[in-house]
């Protein structure tokens, strides 16, 4: 049951966000098993004064158009997996809405079941 935060700049259409909503879901899909319906996703824009980024770290050429995406996650997946989503990400934001891949920064923070409650005030995958 990943939580996603995803921050951008302002100016974009919904229909560009909601592309951006639509890949990350697809991502998790194909490589984290996500089940249908588990969607559970922000979007916060900033104003460009508000967002910083290294535009040549790691010889990685960013835009003004970067993309943070943090998946909080259980602990349950593997590297493997990870890196899968990773390039799944880049992937499905490349085809829609166009954002390039050097565009699109990933994180994931993991956790144990036990820190999350979905509602009810209930820990239901402790």
């Amino acid at each position: 049951m990943p939580l996603v935060t995803i921050s951008l700049q302002t100016g974009k259409p919904e229909s560009y966000r909601q592309a951006i909503f639509d890949g990350i879901y697809q991502a998790m899909r194909d490589t984290f098993n996500v089940p249908e319906d588990d969607q559970f996703m922000t979007i916060a824009e900033h104003d460009p004064a508000n967002v910083r980024y290294g535009a040549s770290y790691l010889g990685i050429e960013r835009s003004a158009d970067v993309v943070f995406i943090q998946i909080s996650a259980m602990n349950t997946r593997t590297s493997e997996q990870k890196r899968a989503l990773y390039r799944r990400i880049a992937e499905c934001l490349g085809e829609k809405p166009g954002i390039r891949s050097e565009d699109v920064f990933v994180n994931i923070v993991e956790g144990v079941k036990e820190n999350w409650s979905l509602g009810n005030g209930l820990a239901q995958y402790a």
